[in-house]
């Protein structure tokens, strides 16, 4: 069974999820729709789009032509005040993007927009259930966690996986590993802390103090214990994430107990992995005529 995907946010993530299909050789995923509001991007193949600034991910695997053009999107409040000099916009409407879903056959929608779009995951939330696909919420928006879009997807046997992908190896799932790990062998634990820099777009976007709160609440949410988290834009980073984790906490008889750690990731790759298996997982679930929230194991902060 192939699956039909469209992606929304033609930035980093997209750019190892597109490299890691070919150079995988993944024959059961398709990508069949793009949207973007960058006027660099719209209107490109797909294999170009990924690489226009300021995308700077790393380039594993050429790509050839894919036979799919960026289409434009309606940009909502897609960009923060940081990201917005760095992006020339060209948009359209929510019924362009549901139209531009139906006349391609798109089957499964992938969200990678900026983090703090609300509104934006919520358009595109819409223009899934309008054109009967499934709806994959990588990002901090509440969409799957929300009574209200998880009604509707459920209603409407469309599965919806969300909210916050984790990355297959990143700093959430190593604290939670950690937490995990002093728990079970009666450790008591107090603060701690995740501080992380990076020189992509996203992380320009979380200068934003609006756009880091809803990635505080996910993270906090995906850690297991009461964590700090703090972002800092550092650009000569590319798409490298630098993690420090620190976990304090208390043994037998009182004794302290304090973890730190450092970690160094190329981000978007390191999502990539999972962003594919919620693809197949999604895909799997509409040919079964399954809908409503699922992926649990997959999300930062999923549906209760």
């Amino acid at each position: 069974m192939v699956t039909n995907v469209g992606i929304v946010g033609i930035g980093n993530c997209a750019s190892s999820l597109v490299q890691g299909v070919l150079h995988h050789e993944i024959g059961d995923v398709r990508f069949t729709s793009a949207f973007d509001v960058h006027a660099g991007k719209v209107g490109r193949d797909l294999a170009e789009a990924i690489w226009v600034p300021p995308n700077n991910a790393r380039r594993f695997r050429e790509v050839p032509a894919l036979g799919v053009e960026v289409s434009a999107g309606p940009l909502a409040d897609g960009l923060g005040d940081g990201s917005a000099t760095h992006v020339p916009v060209r948009e359209d409407t929510l019924e362009a993007v549901v139209e531009r879903l139906r006349d391609t056959g798109t089957g499964v929608l992938v969200n990678f927009l900026p983090s703090g779009s609300q509104r934006g995951a919520e358009l595109y939330a819409e223009a899934a259930l309008r054109a009967g696909c499934a709806y994959v919420n990588c990002m901090p928006a509440v969409i799957a966690r929300s009574p209200f879009w998880a009604r509707r997807f459920t209603e409407a046997g469309l599965p919806l996986i969300g909210d916050d992908l984790k990355s297959s190896f990143g700093a959430t799932l190593v604290q939670r590993a950690l937490v995990d790990a002093l728990t079970a062998n009666g450790v008591r634990l107090g603060d701690s802390y995740q501080l992380l820099a990076g020189g992509n777009m996203d992380f320009l976007n979380l200068e934003d103090p609006s756009r880091m709160a809803g990635k505080k609440a996910s993270k906090a949410a995906g850690a297991g214990a009461k964590t700090h988290v703090g972002a800092s834009y550092v650009p000569f980073l590319e798409d490298r994430k630098v993690a420090f984790i620190r976990l304090e906490g208390e043994a037998f008889g009182g004794s302290p107990v304090e973890i730190e750690l450092k970690m160094v990731v190329e981000d978007s790759p390191s999502a990539a992995g999972n962003v594919l298996e919620a693809v197949r997982l999604a895909g799997a679930a509409m040919a079964e005529g399954r809908g409503g929230p699922m992926g649990a194991h997959l999300m930062k902060a999923p549906a209760p």
